[in-house]
């Protein structure tokens, strides 16, 4: 495993597997990483003969009061999980390598950046679209690994892969989860004790949405307003987000049943914001029936 920092050094690596007809997988992380990141890097090195993993901490994705300069880094740490983990590159620029100047170009997907976790963290996805578009760009990838607890930021880098004609296949790998149901994230650290016993509301009240639907709920404004008073009964937690969305487009819903329907929860918890979702209603395929 090498790590490297400069994106000339990585295109160079890269240059001679690619010529060799070595298929490449990417998985962008921020870093600081857990069980979840490493079920992505699993299934880049079952499916790539070279997997590469960034991780950059990128401020572009960030707001003027969230938590870029607090949020964990440790290098060390990683590189010894990725190097369990088979990787071959690690990718762990600077910020000065990655943008030596302020950036004047900005790749968005505005209509699905704006909803639902993009509503109170207004440039957020441009951010996050920004950066993919250009690891995109630098390692040049067969397939990229992301993450399905980030379900709208999925949604989004697809649709911009497919309005742009980049040529990777953007795969999701599902929810890594602890016992009790929280979603495993880097900001999970933030949280105390206490914070972290209170932090089970989130699937509970994904859970609480699914006996909802059985139940035959169909509107989606009570529906919401049954999430948000659910997790409000948890004293430390605010919901910020409780939404039912179209599970492809994002778009609010006029009735609930006899249709898959996505689940969308971004929860603060004191200082830390969790994010988690859930499809429900969707008929499975037999392949996953049997999984």
């Amino acid at each position: 495993m090498e790590t490297i920092s400069t994106i000339a050094a990585l295109r160079e690596r890269l240059a001679a597997h690619r010529k060799a007809g070595r298929s490449i997988g990417l998985v962008p992380t921020m870093g600081y990483l857990h069980a979840g990141h490493m079920e992505l890097v699993s299934r880049a090195r079952a499916e790539n003969d070279i997997v590469v993993v960034s991780i950059f901490v990128n401020p572009l994705q960030f707001g003027a009061n969230e938590d870029l300069a607090k949020y964990p880094r440790d290098l060390e740490r990683d590189s010894a999980m990725l190097r369990d983990g088979k990787v071959d590159f690690i990718f762990a620029p600077a910020v000065a390598d990655m943008y030596p100047r302020p950036m004047e170009t900005i790749v968005d997907v505005p209509k699905l950046g704006m909803e639902l976790e993009g509503a109170v963290r207004p440039g957020h996805f441009a951010g996050v679209a920004t950066v993919v578009t250009k690891l995109f760009n630098i390692v040049q990838p067969d397939s990229a690994y992301f993450g399905e607890k980030d379900y709208q930021q999925v949604a989004i880098i697809r649709r911009m892969v497919e309005d742009l004609a980049q040529p990777v296949r953007v795969v999701p790998v599902p929810t890594v989860r602890d016992a009790d149901g929280l979603a495993l994230s880097s900001r999970n650290v933030y949280l105390s004790a206490e914070q972290r016993a209170a932090a089970v509301i989130v699937p509970r009240a994904l859970a609480e949405a699914e006996r909802l639907y059985n139940e035959g709920a169909d509107d989606p404004i009570a529906f919401e307003a049954a999430l948000r008073e659910f997790i409000a009964g948890e004293p430390l937690a605010t919901p910020e987000v409780a939404a039912v969305r179209h599970p492809d487009t994002l778009e609010p819903l006029t009735s609930l049943q006899g249709q898959p329907i996505l689940v969308a929860l971004f929860v603060r918890i004191g200082a830390t914001r969790l994010l988690d979702n859930r499809i429900i209603g969707r008929k499975l395929a037999a392949s996953e029936k049997a999984a």
